[in-house]
């Protein structure tokens, strides 16, 4: 039996640029899984094998691998740091015991940094903290170390301080063991010395041992007493209590280093296998109901058990496609029969593999604690139970967020359609938050997705892999409509053509809802006006025609229904009678209910150099932006607003115009809000001008 305490993990996350895959590579390289380092800006990652990864220097899909240190198995998920793929974070970040947050030493804690942060609390996943680009002009860790506790509102641990700054950087001192290790100029991780501490760093190292050891023995209480009596505390017995308050995330042990240049990475891998939890130390993963409701019941990490495996993400690749699968208890063997929970099927385990990247090793068994592809699994969607047949169960599934863009797309060429269909398939499948939809009136395939980025991506993914030429339509955005006032109305809908007819007659009220609260149905009919046997047919009626408003056509949100009376007829009146008279009624009353149309607006994180702040605010308030706040840094500005999706298309080139290429910006979807009536009434014109073009 494999010991589970051994085992960690792990992912990697930041925001884009914080040397998340070059911290991967050096992790390799130093555990032995590869014996060339490949650089980012380079193109040769290893975890960067997309041909877009390497071409723009970016990750886009979490790439897993698994090494072993210290006699320590650990499986590694290199996750993107772009706002776009934010889904690739939080699904790893699901199946992951720990995590490393790595932070630019001198751009401190970006807008990414933030999301993933939020992302990892919500799973409650303990971390450790790398302070990485130390060598870098205006890094400084202890501002980082600062931004930390203000900006996340987290307690960091300094573990580790660093010994000169920027091209004087060449070490980092262990505060724990007060021992210094310095690298020398070959720039190769083991070429390191561990030596006193520097005479001028003395105080500020003990100061920090301090710091540490009174953090630590807060997590027990004998120790604290035997502390604060004056005795020594043991190295082993810090660490343990380490262990326990970062695995209770009451704080995160924080390195410093630079793993382009080597230094401080092996301290990182120690504080993973000291301080990050194994399997059977997380807090077991929750079983839920078919509603997604939670039992009570848990997945118990141990190979004894019956199987309970999530499948947390599906990637189609040159050998078929691969799901990527989290086994929290029991046991996986090649040629067994597992059922998939969602659909209710079984599937028999062909190939299973164990990842490094892109490439592969050949299992034949894999059990509690491991993370492992499995090849050619037909059914199997990303979020979905893999469990024993004899005993089906639901592990909590993923939620994904709602796609805010949309594009048009057509194959240049008649033949291409089928082509297209099979690899827009095989994307939706890899990824979540990419959807597809069918324009029924001109045949169009509209594509959806989190920001341009990403589908600029998806569609040079279709392009280059898949060789499918494509006409592209400009992006849309994903309006929706509501209602700003209540009204009472009635409906009341009657057919008679020979035979039986159709009766059905309801008194309704409509009124707005809260913000995100979606359609709700409810029913005060007392005295049997309606049968109760309807109220479901009702309420059908209701929400079908939820997906098409009166304005414009986009879908409707936030909107009561309450049913208050009605009248039936003993012969005519039937389910189907009552619903089309439900969907009568809303297209009768939502024009009454003073319809409003919706925007999304995006929260808009951007950098730029000081001289260009004012350009940038001017620019940004022109496009219809609410700006946030200000946040000076050392080399820069960080502006954040509140922008309409609708105004930030092509952002990206007017600010590199205004800031001579030097200003970033990145955005996320925050919330909906009431379009301006000058814009609506465009929207609006668009809509209805683009439908009589398809008439």
């Amino acid at each position: 039996m494999t010991d589970l305490s051994k085992y960690r993990n792990i992912g990697i996350f930041a925001h884009v640029d914080a040397g998340k895959t070059t911290t991967t590579e050096r992790i390799l390289k130093l555990t032995g899984k590869i014996h060339k380092t490949g650089e980012v800006h380079d193109g040769a990652a290893t975890t960067d094998f997309m041909d877009q990864e390497q071409e723009r220097g970016i990750t886009i899909q979490s790439a897993a691998t698994t090494c072993f240190w210290n006699d320590h198995r650990l499986n590694i998920i290199d996750t993107p740091g772009h706002v776009d793929f934010t889904v690739e974070v939080y699904r790893s970040l699901k199946v992951l015991d720990g995590g490393v947050g790595v932070f630019c030493g001198s751009g401190g804690v970006e807008p990414q940094s933030e999301t993933n942060w939020r992302y990892a609390n919500d799973s409650e996943v303990a971390r450790i903290i790398f302070v990485n680009k130390l060598d870098r002009l205006g890094a400084d860790f202890l501002r980082v170390v600062k931004q930390i506790k203000d900006v996340l509102g987290a307690n960091p641990l300094v573990m580790t301080l660093p010994i000169g700054r920027e091209d004087d950087f060449v070490g980092v001192v262990d505060v724990l063991t007060k021992k210094a290790y310095v690298w020398d100029d070959t720039g190769l991780p083991e070429n390191f010395e561990v030596k006193d501490v520097p005479a001028d760093m003395v105080d500020q190292v003990e100061e920090y041992h301090e710091m540490l050891v009174e953090t630590a023995v807060e997590q027990d209480d004998d120790l604290m007493m035997a502390y604060m009596d004056g005795e020594e505390v043991s190295i082993e017995d810090l660490k343990r209590c380490i262990r326990k308050g970062t695995t209770n995330l009451d704080f995160f042990p924080t390195f410093c280093g630079s793993a382009f240049k080597n230094k401080g990475v092996q301290l990182v891998l120690d504080g993973v296998v000291d301080y990050l939890p194994s399997p059977t130390e997380v807090k077991p993963q929750p079983l839920t109901d078919e509603d997604g409701e939670e039992t009570g019941e848990v997945a118990t990490v141990s190979a004894e058990e019956s199987l309970k495996a999530l499948a947390f993400k599906i990637m189609d690749d040159r050998f078929g496609a691969l799901t990527f699968v989290r086994i929290y208890s029991g046991v996986i063997e090649k040629g067994m029969t597992i059922m998939n929970s969602y659909t209710g099927k079984t599937e028999r385990v062909g190939r299973m593999v164990e990842m490094h990247a892109d490439d592969r090793n050949e299992i034949s068994r894999a059990q509690a604690g491991d993370i492992i592809a499995i090849i050619g699994m037909k059914n199997v969607q990303t979020g979905h139970t893999l469990c024993d047949p004899n005993n089906p169960v639901t592990l909590e599934p993923m939620i994904f967020p709602e796609p805010v863009i949309s594009i048009a797309v057509s194959p240049k060429d008649k033949g291409g359609s089928e082509k297209m269909g099979i690899a827009i398939g095989k994307l939706v499948s890899e990824d979540p938050s990419f959807c597809v939809e069918s324009d029924d009136e001109t045949g169009e395939t509209i594509l959806k997705g989190m920001g341009e980025l990403h589908l600029d991506i998806k569609i040079d993914i279709l392009k280059r892999t898949y060789g499918i030429e494509l006409n592209v339509g400009k992006p849309q955005v994903a309006y929706r409509e509501t209602i700003t006032q209540a009204i009472e109305d009635s409906y009341t809908h009657k057919k008679q053509s020979g035979g039986s007819g159709q009766y059905g007659k309801i008194d309704y009220r409509i009124k707005p809802a809260e913000t995100g609260a979606g359609f709700s149905f409810s029913s005060s009919v007392v005295g049997g006006n309606v049968p109760k046997e309807y109220f479901p047919a009702i309420e059908k009626g209701f929400a079908s025609m939820m997906a098409e408003g009166t304005l414009a056509g986009f879908p409707v949100v936030d909107v009561e229904v309450e049913l208050y009376d009605g009248a039936y007829h003993a012969v005519d009146s039937s389910a189907i009678a009552f619903e089309i008279a439900a969907k009568g009624a809303f297209r009768q009353s939502i024009p009454k209910a003073a319809p409003q149309l919706l925007e999304p607006i995006m929260k808009v994180d951007v950098f730029t150099p000081d001289d260009n702040v004012g350009d940038v605010i001017g620019d940004l308030n022109r496009r219809r932006g609410m700006i946030k706040n200000q946040e000076p840094g050392t080399t820069g500005v960080r502006v954040k607003a509140d922008v309409p999706l609708a105004e930030m298309f092509g952002y990206i080139g007017t600010l590199r115009t205004m800031t001579s290429g030097r200003g970033q910006f990145s955005m996320e979807f925050s919330h909906y809000m009431p379009c301006p009536t000058n814009v609506a009434e465009e929207v609006i014109e668009a809509e209805k001008a683009k439908k009589e073009s398809k008439k």
